[in-house]
């Protein structure tokens, strides 16, 4: 639900069920389609079903979460993953002593995750984390299932500036930073805004443009987005 914009998502272990004769008895997808049924494959476009899933959260604030885990992947516990060169995001999870250790992660188009541990928990060694255990894993698996695939960026829905920033101070970077990393910031909420709660030093505005590529920021004054963009694939 963090990678396709935030909207809820209802898990079914069965998709569909049919009869020895073919008929479906049983789907857990329970959109209308009109004119799905008895229809000849003539190499018509497939029928686009109604999104109809609920809206849980602000498409902006659970992008910001998405670069935040892309950020694990590129700089964080999840570095082994960025070997594979596609865009990924995730995280590393490990439990005390060690017991359970946990890698979850995506692409724009798929969620996996690995989980490592006994059946009876014991831990699995002093040195081991979801990053030396998990993450190869996750790893090793998205390597083969996006063998190919296009390399396709994560969707950035309106309202959203990718700001530059330094990483050890947290405040907008020079133009000459080579160490600079991009940031998700809703617009007006980026270090050395009214409403970023920072001080930079030299007091550098917003409108100044240090640093800061605007993708889409239109009604981003009003109200939120409450619809993701179209994007580049997958399940928005």
């Amino acid at each position: 639900m963090l990678v396709n914009g935030g909207k809820k998502i209802v898990p079914s272990f069965i998709d569909r069920v049919q009869d020895r004769n073919g008929i479906t008895i049983f789907r857990a997808d329970s959109r209308t389609c009109g004119g799905c049924d008895n229809v000849a494959w003539n190499d018509q476009a497939p029928p686009e079903l109604p999104d109809n899933r609920a809206q849980i959260d602000d498409p902006r604030s659970v992008y910001q979460i998405v670069s935040m885990m892309e950020g694990v992947i590129q700089r964080g516990t999840g570095r082994s993953v960025s070997v594979i060169g596609k865009p990924l995001a995730g995280k590393t999870g490990t439990t005390n002593d060690s017991n359970d250790t946990w890698f979850m992660g995506f692409s724009p188009d798929l969620v996996a995750g690995a989980f490592v541990g006994f059946d009876q928990p014991h831990t699995l060694g002093r040195r081991e984390t979801g990053a030396s255990v998990a993450a190869p894993a996750f790893r090793d698996f998205m390597q083969a299932a996006l063998a190919d695939q296009p390399a396709t960026p994560f969707r950035i829905p309106p309202g959203i500036e990718l700001v530059r920033i330094n990483p050890a101070s947290g405040a907008l970077a020079r133009p000459d930073e080579k160490s600079a990393i991009l940031e998700a910031y809703k617009p007006g909420t980026e270090p050395g805004s009214s409403n970023s709660g920072m001080v930079v030093s030299g007091n550098v505005p917003s409108s100044s443009g240090l640093g800061i590529d605007t993708f889409d920021s239109d009604g981003a004054d009003a109200a939120p987005q409450r619809v993701p963009a179209t994007g580049t694939g997958g399940l928005y």
